[in-house]
């Protein structure tokens, strides 16, 4: 069997507020990030990410961050897609601490993946609901930009 190939479909870019911290919780350290606006562009989807949304995160004790993001994209003829994007990141120490204090850190310096389902009523996006899609993320200080790709 051939290893599946990938197909880029679209880039998400979307403006974060400033972490809420709850600090340590029965499930870990806890942080919640707003999601506040942002763009979707690419050859697949286009259109832009509604201020709904937030990624509920869990810091683990070695930094890694397990990122649990869910918001709603409003495709450029109007059809809302719900996304539920779960993932996670981590690096070296020093680039985790960078990160979490929102300063800007070179995207090649840390991992960071995620998986992406969808869920809209349009048929014309309906691909999104039968695809695997796999993201690619970098974090800066006020945003995140996630490129995703179609598992053929």
């Amino acid at each position: 069997m051939a290893p599946p190939e990938l197909r880029f479909a679209f880039e998400i870019d979307v403006t974060v507020a400033v972490p809420l911290d709850l600090g340590e919780t029965q499930n870990g350290h806890r942080r919640i990030v707003a999601i506040q606006g942002g763009t979707v562009s690419g050859p697949r989807l286009q259109g832009r990410v509604l201020e709904t949304g937030g990624d509920w995160q869990i810091l683990r004790p070695d930094g890694t961050a397990d990122l649990d993001a869910r918001y709603t994209i409003q495709a450029h003829d109007g059809a809302l897609i719900y996304v539920v994007n779960r993932g996670v990141r981590h690096g070296p120490a020093e680039v985790l601490s960078r990160l979490n204090r929102g300063e800007h850190v070179d995207p090649t310096s840390y991992y960071f993946r995620s998986a992406a389902v969808f869920e809209t009523s349009a048929p014309e996006h309906a691909w999104l609901t039968r695809a695997v899609l796999v993201g690619v993320g970098e974090r800066y200080p006020d945003r995140v930009v996630i490129r995703f790709w179609e598992l053929l």
